[in-house]
């Protein structure tokens, strides 16, 4: 039996939602199967006032174990480095999240809230929102870089916006299975078995990327969504177009662009307006190229990929 505590912090409850429709394994799938014991989360759990500090106090003081700590949002520091803005069970959020961290066997952060500081971090931040061990792409964050949980891992982020339910709720399962040691994480702390491979895998458009072939308008089912739309699926490291959103789709497929938002940087360009869902580009060129691709060999790769696009590439293969 695994204790998991599940906590909230500057967030819009998205990792939540998404958490609760997970199906392999599901939320109850955790419980029934997996042994994973749920002290409270803020969806599910009966605690209230003062049973509720009475169950954190618990898990502070040692008195009951605490194997797994999720957090999801981002650990509000204002106003001053007080954390008053985001008070919970009578403290400033911030202290139980130090307090509870100091006794967890593990320490997940779920949602790019809680893995980077996510949009509320973004510039000029007036929550002064962190990530629990990052701030955007600089490593230190809440718990600072140095941080270790008990069992000798870092904070292990599961980033996305949100992150897909079963990104959860299969680490939870690996954790509260002993497999917690196996994980690989890369320079980011996410899981490498989600977060190696790029967005792009597994398009169902990649037959357009390869001819530069265009989407010129959302929710077009030809052409590739990363030369004029903004799409990030080539340099974002996420499986979304492999593990499908409700085991049928994904943004791409849906003909919407890949924002990127398991990357630190998400959002990207601050939100400017003009500048989500649009290419930014300079004399024609991308100025975020794909990873691995420089521009010279971007302009001479397009160039010969646009002289031999066949007939098909521009039209719409997609009958129903």
């Amino acid at each position: 039996m695994a204790n998991l505590l599940w906590l909230q912090g500057g967030a819009c409850s998205g990792n939540t939602m998404s958490f609760l429709n997970a199906e392999e394994p599901s939320a109850c799938d955790l419980v029934t199967d997996f042994g994973v014991n749920v002290l409270w989360h803020p969806s599910l759990g009966l605690e209230l006032g003062e049973n509720l500090k009475k169950l954190l106090n618990a898990l502070t003081s040692g008195q009951m174990p605490l194997d797994i700590f999720v957090f999801e949002g981002t650990v509000v520091n204002a106003p001053n480095g007080t954390g008053e803005w985001n008070r919970f069970a009578g403290r400033p959020m911030r202290d139980w999240v130090s307090d509870l961290s100091k006794v967890a066997n593990f320490v997940v952060a779920v949602g790019d809230c809680a893995t980077w500081g996510g949009i509320p971090a973004t510039a000029p931040n007036p929550s002064e929102s962190q990530g629990l061990q990052f701030l955007k792409r600089n490593q230190g964050g809440f718990l600072g870089k140095d941080y270790k949980s008990k069992a000798g891992l870092p904070v292990i982020n599961i980033p996305g916006c949100p992150a897909h339910p079963d990104w959860i709720t299969q680490i939870v399962v690996a954790v509260a299975t002993g497999r917690g040691g196996d994980l690989t994480l890369d320079e980011f702390q996410r899981p490498k078995t989600f977060f190696t491979s790029f967005t792009q895998t597994g398009c169902t458009r990649n037959m357009h990327f390869a001819y530069k072939v265009s989407a010129t308008e959302f929710g077009q089912r030809k052409g590739c969504l990363f030369y004029d739309l903004g799409c990030r699926g080539p340099m974002t490291h996420s499986p979304c177009n492999r593990v499908l959103w409700n085991r049928q789709s994904s943004k791409t497929r849906a003909g919407m662009p890949c924002m990127g938002c398991t990357e630190p940087e998400f959002p990207f360009f601050d939100l400017a307006p003009g500048t989500v869902f649009k290419t930014q580009t300079v004399m024609g060129v991308p100025k975020d190229m794909p990873s691995g691709v420089d521009k010279t060999g971007y302009v001479k790769l397009t160039a010969a990929a646009k002289a031999a696009s066949p007939r098909w590439a521009e039209e719409d293969i997609f009958v129903v």
